[in-house]
C-alpha cells in the first residue's frame, strides 16, 4: 500500500495575503486623527460652558459690578455739586463692585481645576488627554478668555453709563479709559488664572477659596492693626500691595502716594501667577491623579 500523502496546504486567508502578516490586523471605521491643543481646547470649553457654577459665579459678578457701579454713581451725582463732580473721575465708581465681583471670579477660577479633583473626574480628563501640562494650559487660556471678555464688557459698561450720567464729572483721558477698562479687566483675569492654578496645586475647592480670598482680604486688615512705629514700614507695604488698593491704582485712588502705580498691578499680578503656573506645572508630573 502507498502511504498516504499529507493534504496540500489551503490558501491563506484573505487578511493574511494582503498584509503578509502571522496574526490579524484591524482597521477602526472612526478616522484617527493626532491630537492636539485645540481638542483640549473645545473640550474645556465644553465643560466651563455647561456647568451651572459658571452660570451663578459669572452671573453675580456682571450684577455686582454693574449695579454697585451704577449705583454709586447715582448716588455721587445725587449728592455732589458739579464743584465736586469735576475732580473726580467718573470711572473710579466701579471699582467697589469689582472688589466684591472679584470673589466670584476667584471662585469660579478654583472650581475650574479643584472641582474636577474632588469629583473623581480628573481620572476621565487624563484618560482622555494623557498630556496633563495640555490640560493645564488649555484649562487656563479657555478661562481666561472667559473671565477676560466678561469683566471688560461689565466695567465698559459702567464706565460708559457713569460718564453719561455723571455731566458735571471731568472727562477721563485716553489713558484713563485703558487703564480704567482694559487694564483692570486684565487684572481681574490674571487674579482670577491664580486662583485657579491654586485650585491645581491644593486640589480642594473650598480649602483654594478660602486662600485666596485670604490673599485679597487679609494684607489690608492686618494693615489696619498696625500701630506702633516700630511696623510703619510692614504696614506700608501691606497698604501698597494689597489687591485693594492695586485695584484703586487703575483709577488714580491709592491708599498712599508711594508703592505701585501706572500699570505695576498688571507687572505684579502677572509675575506671581506665572511663577505659581510653574510650581502647578511641575507637581501635576509629579503627582499622581
Amino acid at each position: 500500500m502507498s502511504t498516504p500523502q499529507p493534504p496540500m496546504s489551503q490558501a491563506a486567508p484573505a487578511w493574511q495575503a494582503a498584509s503578509g502578516a502571522a496574526f490579524p490586523t484591524y482597521t477602526s471605521p472612526i478616522p484617527v486623527v493626532r491630537t492636539h491643543l485645540g481638542h483640549a481646547l473645545a473640550s474645556e470649553w465644553t465643560k466651563i460652558r455647561s456647568v451651572r457654577s459658571t452660570m451663578w459665579t459669572l452671573g453675580v459678578f456682571v450684577l455686582l459690578v454693574v449695579g454697585i457701579g451704577l449705583l454709586v454713581g447715582a448716588l455721587v451725582g445725587a449728592n455732589s455739586s458739579d464743584s465736586d463732580l469735576s475732580h473726580q473721575n467718573p470711572l473710579s465708581f466701579g471699582v467697589f463692585g469689582l472688589l466684591l465681583g472679584s470673589i466670584c471670579i476667584i471662585t469660579l477660577g478654583v472650581l475650574t481645576t479643584a472641582s474636577e479633583y474632588g469629583t473623581g473626574m480628573i481620572r476621565t480628563t487624563m484618560v482622555a488627554c494623557p498630556t496633563r501640562t495640555r490640560v493645564l494650559a488649555a484649562k487656563a487660556i479657555v478661562f481666561f478668555a472667559l473671565a477676560f471678555s466678561v469683566t471688560l464688557v461689565s466695567v465698559a459698561l459702567v464706565a460708559f453709563a457713569d460718564v453719561a450720567m455723571l455731566d458735571g464729572a471731568r472727562h477721563p483721558s485716553g489713558g484713563e479709559w485703558l487703564k480704567g477698562t482694559l487694564g483692570v479687566s486684565l487684572y481681574i483675569a490674571l487674579l482670577g488664572l491664580l486662583s485657579l492654578v491654586v485650585g491645581s496645586i491644593i486640589r480642594h475647592s473650598a480649602g483654594a477659596i478660602t486662600l485666596m480670598i485670604g490673599l485679597v482680604l487679609a494684607p489690608l486688615v492686618i494693615a489696619l492693626f498696625m500701630f506702633t512705629q516700630s511696623l510703619e514700614k510692614v504696614r506700608t507695604a501691606l497698604f501698597e500691595y494689597s489687591i485693594p488698593n492695586q485695584l484703586g491704582v487703575f483709577y488714580a485712588n491709592s491708599l498712599s502716594s508711594s508703592g505701585p502705580s501706572g500699570w505695576d498691578p498688571v507687572w505684579i499680578i502677572l509675575g506671581v501667577t506665572a511663577v505659581a503656573f510653574g510650581g502647578a506645572w511641575a507637581l501635576l508630573e509629579k503627582r499622581d491623579v
